[in-house]
């Protein structure tokens, strides 16, 4: 047997067998270099069960290799790659492998980015105002913050590859492109203001530390406010003439500030050594900075040398530097400020060291207001009851007004940038391993520096140096310097060169992360044309102005941009009033990061397998609700304006953009919520309050597809002003198989007409044998669960009278029909093609209600969403109702009123009596019409000479008749038909025969329906003549039906009345419908022809199906004579309640 398998197989595969004789066909494999080998393996194999699918589903055997090198992503993961080249450009030129491991490809970058201005410059004064404890406490929650959030961005990252594109892409491909866009415009936003906080760092360790006398607006001499306004203008323009530098910078070449990375992360190294070096020497040998007080008050120690009043010379006592400071002259008699008489002069040690028990002093906070003395605590002081603050410029003064809050946000910076090593994923040799554990690592050292600081910086460092911002009281040195050993500068220097670096970083980088958000396409703002030459591959013909760069991929526009922005930040010019701005973007996007982990582990999604196991939920939704706190303990106010921004972002994404599908969660949770509230919906239909309308509008559609009747949808979007649901659905006949694609071409027929009418909702094409069939499965089938239409919208038949249309009319009334049994409301627009577009207004005018039957109240909830509709919006709405013999008018005008005031809503009430009255001859002659058109239409489907038989002999015993009991009408009426030679047509015919026949045939428009009415007078409708007892039934030019002769006469009368035995042949409950449908049109005509639409209660159809097409005459003669009407059924139930 094997023997047999091996020869079979070679002689079927071998390249001299003839097979079947069909010529192969040419490898339809991505990306296969070997096609023709592949072929004949397949060929080879036993496969040739697949072979008609393999230009659709490749083998396994030759995608396997491609897919695991992601040489050839499949559909939905190669729009997500951050760069994408010619394939033959990716063939000719290979991209070396990456090699940065987990120290130098996440730990490092991230302590990089963490470590920053704020340690230097703040975190001494935050531990002075805060106190240790409170100081630590928002240490903790920052890094706590930090670490829940890396853990959440662990999973994700881990999720599968990654591509270049850091928390954007991770946040957008987990919650879908509206969250993606907000989030990544607002994590933008955050690096560009991170951007503007380090070079104002940099600019105040310039200007305060380094080089004072650089600055170009001098602030000797100035005091208060003014001191304040020179130094925040200093700030403006060093900081813009910086920033500028630094743009130029990194526009000329990136690489020089990648390769300068090592030597800032070097110099933050170097720094925060040297501190914890200090304080070791502070144990075996505490640095001498004595602070000189004056009482428990720190002097500014600019302008004197030595701290004492006086000092003993050989020759007396001298006065001192101080001395002139606080008086008005030289001498020991000069008049001198109260509270520097009334104090000694003393000086402590600022850095007393870590044993000196100082910590005791510092554990709790001692938050300040603006302009409040800097106080050692435990010092006695003399105050005079009157002692106002004089020679405030010589005493160290807080300079903004501190709490709590305000540490929080102005701190939380320095725990940011933990997305660094996740932003570089593209370049790690292992991103699964390297990103979680890299990382974490770096928050957990970077947590144990910054928690370790704030106990050391107690420990060692006295409160009024601590809470000295700018060093004032210690020869103008930075606080944190004073501790580092060998040198102050050590730190003051280091500390320059990191925040120079980190701000060159973030200019680097904010420009890349704005190129990604352009690149995807997500926020439409950001999609402007560029021209681009046509030898540049088609992914970069679709990239946009801030998508698009210089030949080697730098984001030129974008980074003008993100200079731009930067800017603002740097106008502030106040470090601590743009530290709380980027800690709500930063936290905002931490929050996100924190959403998407938790709902993809709650939602479960199959996809969602991250090799970073150290994670749950739990600590997902305490890391979102950690940095949901946070930014509101920041500032309550940035926070608000950061959620607006965002909200604002998602919104325009979801109305204006969008156009990504990347299985994001929000999907998944959209889907599990809609599966949740399905399976409410099921648990009982909705109460009366929550009723409204959720339509399914039939439409029917011509041989090419387009829709018929689009102001059926005009109205659709009237009525539902985009609330509930709508089905839009039509029905095609056929096969499925064979017109698969006239279905594909009416669902997008219909989706650009309900985009044109701005009609939210669904569409739906169904296909059956027949048309009657296919609506039916469209009235079944529609909705899902509770979701469920409760009301049909379908245009009456127009062209119901034409012979060659008969099936139209019936499938209509199958329809009403199956709406009634299926408890469903039914909505008909008559003349469809006369309601208004959506961009029409009315200006006045009414709509009218004639509620005849009660209907669960439809028709007053129908008119009062109409008037919800700007179309509608000035139309006043009129009830009439109808009051018959045995009816008190006036109380039922009084108790519709009331009714009326009860549902809140404002109509005014008519009550239309109809007394009895006899049937008219008209009604009996349009009743005779009718059944002898019935019967000629029972005949339809008989052969032409059956047909000519049929109407024949129907004509002639109609005729026959007449004849009998008005023989000198008819002997008139045929004198002059032959006096006529010229009207050969109607001699060979008789007029009743053509009338049947036209009647049958032509089509009727619904402006000028085919059987006339003749309109009605005061009393009623008018009494038809001879002319309409022999059928004769034309019309004026101007569409009125002509006056019929002899009809005011009373002989005509008389004679009419001579014909009753004819008529009791008549169907007695055809006669009684038509006279109720004549009756009633002339009062409605009467009294709403003027209305803008008339709303009607539509009758139900007859039992017996052999009187289906008088049913039809009965309601074109019920509606005839009106332009706008909407016949309404209601569904068996109430849609409407006076109660709350």
């Amino acid at each position: 047997m094997l023997n047999n398998l091996t020869d079979t197989e070679e002689g079927d595969g071998g390249p001299n067998s003839q097979g079947d004789g069909n010529p192969k066909e040419s490898s339809p494999f991505l990306n296969s270099s070997d096609a023709t080998e592949k072929s004949q393996q397949y060929d080879g194999k036993h496969m040739a069960l697949f072979e008609e699918e393999m230009e659709t589903s490749p083998m396994v055997s030759t995608m396997i290799s491609s897919l695991a090198n992601y040489s050839s992503l499949p559909q939905g993961s190669k729009e997500h790659e951050e760069e994408a080249d010619n394939e033959e450009e990716d063939k000719k030129k290979k991209k070396p492998a990456p090699q940065l491991g987990t120290l130098m490809g996440v730990y490092l970058p991230c302590i990089q980015n963490i470590f920053g201005v704020i340690l230097f410059l703040r975190m001494t004064w935050m531990v002075g105002i805060g106190g240790v404890i409170g100081s630590f406490i928002i240490v903790f929650m920052c890094c706590s913050t930090t670490m829940l959030t890396a853990i959440s961005m662990s999973a994700i990252a881990t999720n599968g590859v990654v591509p270049a594109g850091g928390s954007y892409y991770m946040i957008s491909r987990s919650l879908g492109p509206e969250f993606g866009g907000a989030v990544g415009i607002c994590f933008y936003l955050g690096t560009t203001f991170a951007g503007a906080m380090y070079i104002l760092g940099s600019i105040e360790l310039l200007l305060v530390y380094i080089l004072p006398q650089a600055a170009i607006f001098k602030m000797e001499g100035l005091e208060g406010a003014e001191a304040e306004a020179a130094m925040l203008n200093n700030m403006r323009v060093y900081g813009t003439i910086v920033l500028s530098f630094m743009a130029t910078v990194v526009f000329v070449g990136v690489k020089y500030v990648n390769k300068l990375a090592l030597l800032f992360l070097a110099c933050v190294i170097l720094s925060i050594l040297a501190v914890y070096a200090g304080v070791i020497k502070t144990a075996i040998e505490p640095p001498d900075f004595p602070v000189c007080l004056l009482g428990n008050r720190p002097l500014i120690s600019k302008g004197f040398d030595v701290c004492a009043k006086t000092l003993e010379s050989g020759n007396g006592t001298v006065t001192t530097k101080l001395w002139n400071v606080f008086c008005d002259s030289p001498f020991l008699n000069a008049t001198c400020d109260e509270y520097f008489v009334n104090n000694n002069v003393s000086f402590i040690q600022g850095i007393p060291g870590v044993m000196s028990g100082i910590l005791k002093e510092n554990l709790f906070g001692n938050y300040l207001e603006k302009g409040d003395l800097v106080a050692k605590k435990g010092i006695a002081t003399v105050e005079g009851p009157d002692d106002t603050l004089t020679n405030s410029n010589r005493y160290v003064l807080a300079d903004i007004t501190s709490f709590f809050t305000l540490l929080v946000g102005i701190y939380f910076p320095s725990v940011t940038g933990i997305m660094a090593g996740s932003n570089r994923s593209g370049d790690l040799r292992d991103a699964q391993k390297s990103i979680p554990i890299g990382t974490i690592m770096a928050i957990t050292t970077t947590s144990i520096v910054y928690m370790s600081a704030v106990v050391l910086f107690g420990a060692c460092i006295e409160g009024v140096v601590l809470r000295d911002k700018f060093g004032e009281g210690v020869n103008g040195n930075l606080v944190i310097g004073t501790l580092a050993w060998p040198s102050p500068w050590v730190i003051v220097i280091g500390s320059f060169f990191s925040t120079c670096g980190a701000g060159l970083q973030s200019l680097t980088g904010a420009p890349r992360l704005m190129q990604a958000i352009s690149r995807d396409g997500v926020v439409p703002i950001l999609r402007v044309s560029i021209s681009i030459p046509p030898n540049i591959s088609v992914w970069d013909v679709t990239s946009q102005v801030f998508g698009h760069g210089k030949a080697n991929g730098e984001p030129t526009w974008a980074l003008l941009l993100t200079a731009g922005i930067c800017e603002i930040g740097i106008l502030i010019a106040s470090l601590d009033a743009v530290a709380p701005i980027l800690s709500m973007f930063f936290l905002m996007c931490y929050m996100f990061v924190n959403l998407a982990c938790a709902l993809q582990t709650l939602l479960r999604t199959p996809n969602w397998r991250p090799r970073f196991k150290f994670y749950h939920w739990a600590l997902s939704f305490l890391g979102m609700s950690l940095c949901l706190s946070l930014m509101f303990i920041c500032s309550w106010f940035y926070a608000i304006v950061a959620m607006v921004i965002a909200g604002s972002i998602y919104k325009y994404i979801e109305f204006r953009g969008a156009e990504k599908e990347w299985g994001d969660g929000i999907r998944g949770i959209s889907l599990s919520a809609a599966r949740y509230a399905l399976m409410r919906l099921e648990e009982g239909p909705p109460h009366t309050k929550n009723w409204r309308p959720q339509l399914l509008v039939l439409v029917s559609t011509d041989v090419e597809q387009n829709v018929e009747q689009p102001r059926l949808l005009s109205l659709t979007n009237q009525l539902k002003a985009g609330k509930g649901l709508t089905i839009v659905g039509t029905a095609l006949a056929g096969t499925y198989l064979e017109n698969h694609p006239q279905a594909q071409r009416a669902e997008q027929s219909l989706r650009k007409l309900m985009e044109t009418e701005k009609v939210k909702g669904f569409c739906q094409v169904t296909i059956s044998s027949n048309m009657r069939d296919a609506t039916s499965h469209l009235l079944q089938a529609s909705g899902l669960g509770g979701l469920m239409h409760n009301t049909v919208l379908v245009s009456w038949p127009r062209n119901w009278k034409q012979a060659d249309d008969l099936q139209t009319w019936r499938d209509f009334i199958e329809l009403v029909r199956e709406t009634t049994a299926a408890h469903l409301a039914l909505l008909v627009p008559k003349n469809i093609a006369a309601f208004p577009s959506n961009g029409e207004r009315f200006s006045e005018g009414h709509i009218d209600v004639w509620w005849i039957v009660h209907d669960g109240g439809m028709l007053m909830l129908l008119p009062f969403l109409l008037r919800q509709h700007k179309v509608w919006r000035k139309c006043k709405m009129r009830i009439f109702t109808v009051a018959q013999m045995d009816d008190n008018s006036i109380q039922m005008k009084k108790d519709l009123s009331t009714f009326l005031y009860h549902l809140r809503i404002d109509a005014e009430v008519e009550v239309v009596e109809m007394h009895d009255s006899d049937i008219s001859a008209y009604t009996y002659e349009k009743t005779l019409v009718m059944e002898q058109r019935s019967q000629i239409l029972k005949q339809i489907n008989l052969t032409k000479t059956e047909r000519e038989r049929e109407i024949q002999s129907i004509t002639d015993s109609s005729r026959g008749s007449i004849r009998r009991k008005n023989p000198a009408v008819v002997t008139t009426q045929l004198i002059v038909t032959e006096e006529q030679p010229g009207v050969s047509s109607k001699v060979e015919k008789p007029e009743e025969e053509v009338q049947l026949i036209h009647d049958s045939t032509s089509p009727t428009s619904p402006a000028t329906p085919a059987t006339p009415l003749t309109p009605a007078s005061e009393g009623g409708a008018q009494t038809p003549g001879s002319a309409q007892v022999q059928m004769t039934w034309t019309e004026k030019a101007d569409g009125e039906p002509a006056k019929p002769p002899g009809a005011s006469t009373p002989e005509g009368i008389k004679d009419i009345f001579n014909m009753k035995p004819e008529w009791e042949n008549l169907n007695q409950s055809n006669v009684r419908r038509m006279h109720t449908a004549l009756r009633l049109n002339g009062v409605i005509v009467k009294k709403s022809s003027e209305a803008k639409l008339v709303l009607l209660n539509m009758p139900g159809p007859p039992n017996n199906r052999s009187g289906d097409e008088n049913y039809m005459e009965f309601l074109e003669v019920l509606t005839e004579g009106l332009n706008r009407v909407l016949l309404v059924r209601g569904g068996g139930r109430e849609v409407i309640t006076i109660y709350s």
